[in-house]
């Protein structure tokens, strides 16, 4: 008889399925690039984004997803707003329903990637605003 420690499995399914900010950042500087989709409304899209993300509006997802992605094998990092919103969580979801098999959703989403002071990209242009540091380590004196 096996006795699974609960605790395990779960953190372990965690660290399978999410991603933060700074660990994207790092796989994709290091050349593993998987495709992110931000699937926050028009609005929120224009205001920032990460860069090299696709927009895909969750209720569009369903429709327009194998556009985009078409191996289900790809990995694919989902976001939205940031730790109140739960788009990607349902995004997510919606991605493992339809046969994708690495999908991960980005924990935090824009708003942890913007504070951590990694770049970003709004229609007015790039940018990169200095770390919060509540979020991410600041450089000592």
């Amino acid at each position: 008889m096996t006795h699974e420690n609960p605790a395990l499995a779960f953190f372990a399914a965690q660290l399978a399925f999410q991603t933060d900010p700074a660990d994207l950042a790092a796989a994709r500087a290091a050349g593993e690039a998987p495709v992110v989709l931000d699937v926050r409304s028009a609005q929120s899209w224009a205001q920032g984004r990460i860069p090299g993300a696709l927009h895909l509006p969750g209720a569009q997802l369903r429709d327009r997803v194998r556009q985009l992605v078409p191996d289900l094998d790809t990995p694919v990092v989902v976001h939205c707003w940031g730790p109140g919103c739960n788009g990607a969580t349902r995004a997510a979801a919606t991605l493992a329903t339809m046969g994708y098999t690495s999908v991960r959703e980005l924990i935090g989403g824009f708003e942890y990637w913007a504070r951590e002071g990694l770049a970003t990209v709004s229609d007015a242009g790039r940018s990169r605003r200095a770390p919060d540091p509540l979020v991410a380590p600041v450089p000592l004196p």
